[in-house]
């Protein structure tokens, strides 16, 4: 069903890494509104969309967000690698993530809350599932 191309749609080139802004930008990952929960809000409500055009759109937008999750992603891992114990100790926001994923991308809140599938809304009424698509869009700008 997908097709994976081996690049990012906007490359992503960070040459300093900076633990204090990855701390913020892991939420838009993992956090209530990010990308994690856009992607499988959508790929989950298409099931109980009974217009097939409808259907089409909120498969196209779920897959979409995956590839923001993926460039997301690439911010995370280039604003954290290569990190020294220094640049870890002056950023506490950073650290207490550092103590459980090193430098891996988890999906988290920028609180350190897990991403979890509890922040997403599949009702299978699609009113409520499109305000809700809605409301959650809304949030991330």
């Amino acid at each position: 069903m997908f097709i994976y191309e081996k690049k990012l749609q906007f490359p992503v080139k960070i040459a300093n890494p900076n633990p204090k802004l990855a701390a913020y930008i892991i939420s838009q990952y993992g956090g209530p509104d990010g990308e994690l929960g856009a992607s499988m809000r959508y790929l989950s409500q298409r099931y109980a969309m009974p217009y097939p055009e409808a259907k089409g759109v909120l498969t196209d937008i779920g897959t979409e967000e995956l590839g923001h999750m993926e460039m997301v992603a690439a911010i995370v891992h280039q604003l954290t690698r290569n990190l020294t114990d220094e640049e870890v100790r002056a950023n506490p926001g950073f650290a207490a993530y550092f103590v459980d994923h090193t430098t891996g991308v988890y999906p988290t809140a920028a609180s350190g809350f897990p991403w979890t599938a509890a922040s997403i809304q599949s009702t299978g009424d699609v009113i409520a599932d499109l305000t809700e698509d809605l409301a959650a869009d809304a949030a991330m700008v």
